[in-house]
Formats: structure tokens, sequence, C-alpha cells
């Protein structure tokens, strides 16, 4: 059986099974959403380390774990690392701190069947990509029994048909199945080569206010087509394919709107838990469902 093993564990998140519980029930939320989908078919979630990003992924899947139980995940995932093409990992499980996911073989391959040439199998695609993994102790621990579909979505013209033709393969073998995409959003800051409005406050809401909010409205409006396009202009999301593949998917399986449950950025973390501040950079998280 093909595995692969964690490679960020113990760096984004815990890397032992009782930490890795611990910080997920603390940063569980509370109380329901106030508004989101009757059955949620899809969401959109940010993958950077726990401590920053982790409550806002958890606001989704606790909104979907409210209203349903799903047997798998199809993860559609940024690509920070080189790949020639979009790729599934097709077979085997991923092993976490928590235990072992296993993929959905039979969605996996009707995912590859549908999609042609515009995916490849291709394990390796995923050896080095975090996007993905920081989930997987999540949906271990919510959905214990859940089974995954990794699929690495390049930011191409391509990438909503292969969110479409994942969804025509969960219909077509009537899968229990929700799409899960994974982006964090503006990476602004010397860090990341992207400072149009200087630094300080007013570039941090710039950051905020505008800029990712042009990705959330385009989110809400489930607008598939010009998610790669959009984050080509404005620099403001690194999983565009993700989020082209995800909407797409989430529109062909019946939804009509987003819902943004929580949206925040590493400088509001490090001033509002951390009581630090850091004017000069910020990265933007929103957790979405549809």
């Amino acid at each position: 059986m093909l595995i692969r093993e964690p490679v960020v564990a113990g760096q984004f998140y815990p890397g032992t099974s009782a930490s890795c519980t611990r910080e997920i029930e603390a940063l569980l939320p509370r109380e329901p959403p106030e508004e989101g989908p009757e059955r949620p078919v899809a969401g959109i979630v940010p993958h950077a380390g726990w401590v920053f990003s982790g409550a806002t992924a958890l606001r989704v899947l606790d909104a979907i774990r409210r209203r349903r139980t799903p047997r798998t995940f199809v993860l559609f995932g940024a690509v920070h690392s080189p790949i020639r093409a979009s790729a599934v990992f097709s077979h085997g499980g991923w092993q976490t701190p928590l235990g072992l996911v296993e993929v959905d073989e039979r969605l996996a391959g009707e995912v590859l069947a549908r999609a042609g040439p515009l995916l490849q199998d291709n394990p390796v695609a995923h050896e080095n990509e975090h996007s993905l993994e920081v989930q997987l102790p999540f949906l271990r621990h919510l959905f214990p029994d859940a089974r995954i579909v990794p699929i690495a979505v390049l930011p191409t013209a391509q990438a909503a048909e292969i969110g479409r033709l994942a969804a025509q393969a969960i219909q077509g073998l009537a899968a229990d199945a929700v799409c899960l995409g994974s982006t964090d959003l503006t990476h602004y800051g010397p860090a990341y080569g992207f400072a149009p409005k200087g630094f300080g406050a007013a570039a941090l809401r710039w950051v905020r206010d505008e800029n990712d909010r042009r990705m959330l409205d385009l989110m809400r409006r489930l607008d598939a087509e010009a998610a790669v396009d959009e984050a080509r202009e404005h620099l403001n999301a690194c999983g565009a394919g993700a989020v082209a593949a995800t909407l797409a998917a989430a529109r062909e399986l019946g939804a009509d709107k987003g819902y943004v449950l929580h949206y925040t950025t590493s400088a509001d973390v490090l001033r509002d838990q951390m009581g630090r501040a850091d004017p000069s950079a910020a990265v933007g998280y929103a957790g979405v469902v549809f």
C-alpha cells in the first residue's frame, strides 16, 4: 500500500496524536455558524500553520459536520512546488499523527477517467506539498471514517473544468462526498515581494478591505472561471487553481452561493492572540462553505 508520510508535522501542526487532539479541540468553534447552506457540498480552507489559520479552517469543517457526515472528501490543493500537470494521488493513504486516512480509490479512478489529459495519476506531485496535509488531522479527528481524493490543481485555465469533472464523477457514482479546496489569500510584505501600498496600518487595511475582498466576493458568487485571472492580476490567492476547481465543483453539485464563515490575517492573529504587532506583513485566511 502506497503511504504518503507527513512532511510538516511538528512544524505547521503538532507532531503527536495527543497534541493534535488537544489543539484541534481548543480551536474548534463552540457555536454553530450564523448562516450557511442546509446541506454543504464544498468548502474553502486556508493552509498556514494551525496557530494562524487552524481556527478558520475548522469553522468550515465544523459547519459541514453539523449538517452531514460525508464518506469522502475530494481535496483540491494549492501547488507551491514545480509540477508539470495537475495530479491525483489515486491509491493508498496519507499518514497523520492521528492515524491513516485512506484514499477513495474508486472515486479517484472515476475522476481520472473523466478528466483524461487534464489530470495525471502522479502521487509524487504531492510529496512535498503542505496545503492538503495540514487539513488531514482535522478530517481524521472530525470524520474518522472518511476517505480522500487528493488533487493538486495548477492555476491554469483548465482548473475550473477539473472541478466540474470531479463533481460529475461524484454524481456518476452517487458518492457521498464533499469537495474541499485549500488556499491562503494575499501574501503582503517584503518577505513576499509584494507591497504596492507601502507599510503600516493603511496597507494592511487595503489587504483586508480591498485585495482579499475581491477574491472573497468572487467566491461568494461562485465565479470559478474568473479565479485564476483574478489571482494572477491581484496576487490574492496562492491556490487559485484549487479555488477555481472548488467553485466549479460546488456549482455543479447544486450550490448557488458561498458563505464566508471567517476571515482573518496573520497580522490579526499576531496582535490579538500573541500581543505582537507587525505592520509590514500579513497573509489573509478565509473559511468559506457552499
